[in-house]
Formats: C-alpha cells, structure tokens, sequence
C-alpha cells in the first residue's frame, strides 16, 4: 500500500499544498517547529481520522479558518482511489473514492499506516492509558468492526460510570436499572478483551522473533495483556461474563463509595518482558528502545498478514533516538518494502544507502522545497 499524492487545505500551518511521493522512501528535512512533523500527522489523520498528538481537533485547522482539509490519492493490490477527510467544528467527515462514509469505523482501515515517533517510547514506558491506546488503534486498523465495538462499550461505561456518581456514597441504589447497566457492561466488556486477546497474541508471534533479530539472540521478548486478574485466555465467552460478574459484585460498595466502574478493559494493561523481566520497571533504555522498535516492526508484519497489504511506515523524528544498529535494522527491513516517511533535521548521523536513495523534501517556515 502506497500514498501517491497529498494535498492539505487550511491544515494546521498549510494554508496549501500538494506534494506527490516516492512509492519507497520519503524524507522531510528542516530545522523543529517548521512544519515537518504537520505533513506526518496528515498522513496519519488522513488514515486513522485522529492525530496522535492531540485529542483536540481544532488544533488541526489553520488558524482563523473555519474548516480544514486532507486529501489523497492511495494505491493498494485492487488500484488507485481518492480518500478525503474533512475537519469542522461540526466534526469529521471521511470519502473513500468520492463515497462519503455513514460511520467513521467505515472510513477507518482503508489505509494501514504504522507510526513510529519518540513518544511511541511510552507504549514501553508511559502509563496504561497509552498502551490501551496502542492497542485499540492497531485493532481498530486491521478489525473495523472493533471500533464500532469499542464505542459501544465506551457509551455502555459512561452510563453506568454517571448511575454511580449520581449514587456516590449513597447506601442505596437503584439495583434494576444498576444490574441493566452490568449487564450490557459485561457483554461488551468481554467482547472487548477476547479480541485485545487475540491481537496480543499475534503480535507475540511476531514480535518475539523481531526482538531476537535485532538483540542477536541474547534476549526474548515475552507481551501480555493483562484484564482483570484471574481471568483466563482460554475461557469461553459465557465464562469470561460469569467471571466479570463476580468480579464486579465483589466491588460492588466499592464503586458505590467511588463513583466510577472499576473493573474492566478501560482499567487493563500490556506488560513486556526480556527475559523474564519486566521491561517496563527493570529495562535499560537500549532494551525499551529495542522493545519499542520491535513493537512496531511487528505492526508492520501484522497488519500485512491481516489485510494481505504492507502498511505504510511514518518515522517521525525517530531515527535519531535510534543508535546506528537499531537505525540499520530497522531500515534494512522496510528497504524496498514499504512506503516510508522521515523527518529529521539532518541526514548526516544516518549511514545508510537506503536514505541516500530517498525522495527529498525540504521543509522551512511551512514551504517545502524538492
């Protein structure tokens, strides 16, 4: 899967443009603050319909307009087609070849992308919340439908989140509409944890080999995911929801005295290990760098196998919080594979023939030159 061509209209600081890309590598130099990392995100949003650096989506209009504009030209094994995202203060719209989309689930996973930037180092790293992040926006990529459900859950919590504030540290409450509430809370909630289940475990599978590529063989990388504890993989769905009931009468008082749900998979978590411990607590930087990396190479693998296409690579101000063995593992494996995008603020520290082969593109003060 390529990006052919990108145009942007009244897009953070691109009032205008229009840029046509290499099927291989494409560079963006140019010193920080000038508009590099813009075209990267718009990539990114154009495919995922959200930014990965703000929840905010006025932040992405030109400043002083009223809407802003992405629009591309893909190419995937079927052909070439238009998509289209429009950003207002009524919200988004998203076109896949001129075909406005009812639900932004449709929109979303007509266009793989992997993004790699120096904050993917908190998947590793940072708190829960980003590594639910990562979790849902990678299934949501290769499993639409997933969406869909997620919001369905996120709705069915916040329901049920507002009956418990309302009620909070009341000795009573309104137990019919409050077991309704559960119920529907379960069924979603398991549907939810079977499929972050099974995404972990292919990203295992291929994660680990990765790890051990780049680590020499020295060092095994073992991802779990980690729902409410003692609930096992293997069970059934009906199993899982008898669990989770348990569970939540357990805590019951306890959400009451709180207000807030405090089981289920807004509250989960993914753990790393290299051998056998937990990278997160004990790693070296080099071992959450190279956990992070082979992460994200694994992605790449994943969604190909999934989709039968090769995501497109965004390598935002990366490579150079990579030594040069990492930079070189990771750009002989995407060489001549997939489509690829870094930004940096120079090629000098990165050696290697893939990069002097490259597109480039020349970002200042939010004109770009090539």
């Amino acid at each position: 899967m390529i990006i052919e061509r990108l145009q942007l209209t009244n897009y953070r600081n691109y009032e205008s443009l229009n840029l046509e890309f290499s099927p291989k590598i494409n560079v963006f130099i140019g010193e920080n603050a000038q508009g590099k990392t813009n075209v990267m995100e718009s990539i990114y949003v154009l495919a995922m319909a959200k930014s990965h650096r703000t929840t905010n989506d006025k932040e992405l209009i030109l400043w002083d307009t009223d809407y802003g504009k992405i629009e591309g030209d893909v190419q995937n094994r079927y052909g070439s087609f238009p998509m289209e995202l429009s950003i207002s203060k009524k919200g988004k719209k998203g076109k896949v070849n001129h075909l406005e989309q009812p639900k932004l689930s449709n929109y979303i996973g007509q266009m793989n992308v992997v993004m790699f930037a120096p904050e993917d180092l908190n998947v590793v790293k940072g708190s829960p919340q980003v590594r639910r992040r990562f979790i849902d926006m990678e299934i949501g990529q290769i499993s639409p439908v997933y969406l869909h459900d997620l919001l369905t859950f996120q709705k069915i919590l916040k329901q049920r989140n507002h009956l418990l504030k309302t009620n909070q540290g009341k000795l009573k409450i309104n137990d019919m509409l409050f077991d309704i509430y559960t119920e529907q809370y379960i069924q979603s909630a398991v549907q939810i944890i079977r499929k972050r289940f099974k995404f972990v475990e292919l990203l295992q599978e291929w994660a680990e080999k990765i790890h051990s590529g780049i680590s020499r063989g020295l060092e095994k990388l073992i991802i779990k995911y980690c729902p409410v504890t003692g609930l096992d993989p293997n069970w059934s769905s009906d199993e899982m929801a008898e669990f989770l009931k348990k569970k939540l009468s357990e805590v019951k008082q306890k959400e009451i005295e709180r207000g807030v749900t405090l089981i289920g998979p807004h509250r989960d978590d993914l753990q790393f290990f290299v051998n056998d411990y937990n990278v997160q607590t004990f790693g070296s930087q080099g071992q959450q760098r190279t956990t992070a990396l082979s992460l994200k190479l694994a992605e790449i693998e994943l969604i190909k196998q999934e989709t039968k296409e090769t995501p497109i690579l965004l390598l935002d101000d990366v490579l150079s919080e990579l030594d040069d063995y990492r930079q070189s593992h990771l750009l002989n494996t995407i060489q001549g594979e997939v489509q690829t995008f870094v930004t940096t603020t120079s090629t000098d520290g990165i050696h290697h023939e893939t990069i002097q082969h490259a597109k480039m593109f020349h970002v200042k003060q939010g004109t770009i030159e090539f």
